[in-house]
């Protein structure tokens, strides 16, 4: 099989899909692999470093894609990209569909196999390829909040952890999944007073065995979440319904009631955020400010730490990447239960009832549209 690797071209995306070792294993399994000039130089790779593994290097983006059987990407592809998109090529990448009706409809009309990072799904309910980065996401989201807690950027001007005799910052995370649970170790790890909320007990009980004695844990409910959020210096939003679009926790009005140089981290912005004021930033200009609340919706915040989330990530891909290379993907979608699950789209059917359901279209089963 012809594994195309293209440049990341959204906005200071420095991230790449396939890290030279990745190259050397689809090489020696008897398959080529075309990689964009400079594709890895965000991460740290150059193209030296893929031509002495095996990989070709084409000179542009154009080459790539007309050449490849498969794409893999680390972000969605952007609209000047759609145009070099053929039907049948198999795309796989972060796509976070339900957040996007364009998004949606192009690709159903490119004809393309498009299998999605993040609905990679286990029978444990894991989601091995989104769990890397939902991992970076949550460490960062407590980075960035605290920066922009500082006055210089408009915040409360609070250190996160205090000092001695100088109360801590109150850190409210909403969601106990893989993204608030590393919110909350590294939260508290500075000192922060933190509080997680969820709605499921029983990873409640979990977490009270395993967080440090300056994490609270509360059963979310709507008076609750107004409650914490009006005290809380910095709120960090981990809610995450696998490939639906995320519920609007905080409403614009909710606002009004929270500290002025207060910060929100909206990790959920992928799937459409659960701030209803929130829209997605970049790392350029990655916040705004609404009712004195400073709000940061960046889209693909690992992207700004890209050495540690591209191995990251690679490390998690390529044994699926392997596998729809060697099998090809009807195969492989065919053995696997869990890239079953990563079809949301194939020869303009949507395969992701999520999906489907966000947009009012006909859904069909993954199993159904195998050959």
């Amino acid at each position: 099989m012809k594994i195309g690797i293209p440049k990341e071209i959204k906005t200071n995306e420095n991230r790449v899909a396939l890290v030279p070792a990745g190259a050397e294993a689809l090489v020696l399994a008897g398959h080529t692999v075309i990689v964009e000039t400079g594709a890895g130089m965000g991460s740290g790779f150059s193209d030296a470093q893929y031509i002495a593994v095996g990989a070709q290097i084409a000179k542009d983006a154009d080459a790539v894609w007309a050449a490849a059987d498969m794409i893999v990407k680390v972000k969605e592809p952007i609209e000047q990209e759609w145009k070099r998109i053929r039907p049948g090529q198999v795309i796989f990448t972060y796509f976070h569909f339900a957040a996007s009706k364009l998004l949606t409809m192009a690709h159903i009309a490119s004809g393309a196999v498009c299998i999605a990072y993040e609905t990679v799904e286990l029978p444990s309910r894991e989601l091995p390829l989104l769990t890397p980065m939902s991992e970076v996401a949550g460490r960062m989201a407590v980075q960035e909040g605290a920066k922009y807690l500082e006055k210089l950027y408009g915040g409360r001007g609070i250190l996160l952890g205090g000092v001695p005799g100088v109360p801590p910052a109150k850190v409210v995370i909403l969601g106990g999944g893989v993204v608030g649970v590393n919110a909350a170790k590294m939260a508290a790890g500075l000192g922060a007073s933190v509080a997680l909320l969820d709605v499921s007990l029983e990873k409640l009980r979990y977490l009270s065995d395993v967080m440090p004695a300056n994490v609270q844990l509360i059963f979310s409910d709507r008076h609750k979440l107004l409650e914490q959020i009006a005290a809380a210096d910095l709120v960090i939003c981990a809610v995450l319904i696998h490939g639906a679009v995320a519920p609007k926790l905080i409403r614009r009005e909710d606002l009004k009631t929270m500290r002025k140089g207060a910060v929100i981290v909206d990790v959920s912005i992928d799937q459409g955020g659960c701030v209803e004021t929130m829209h997605p930033t970049t790392h350029e200009n990655p916040t705004f400010i609404i009712e004195g609340v400073i709000h940061y919706g960046v889209a693909n915040m690992p992207g700004g730490v890209p050495i540690t989330s591209t191995l990251a990530l690679t490390n998690a891909t390529l044994p699926y990447v392997l596998k729809l290379a060697n099998k090809g993907y009807q195969q492989a979608l065919k053995e696997s239960p869990a890239l079953l699950n990563g079809l949301n789209i194939i020869g303009g059917k949507v395969t992701h009832r999520k999906v489907a359901e966000a947009f009012g279209l006909e859904y069909h089963p993954a199993e159904s549209v195998i050959d």
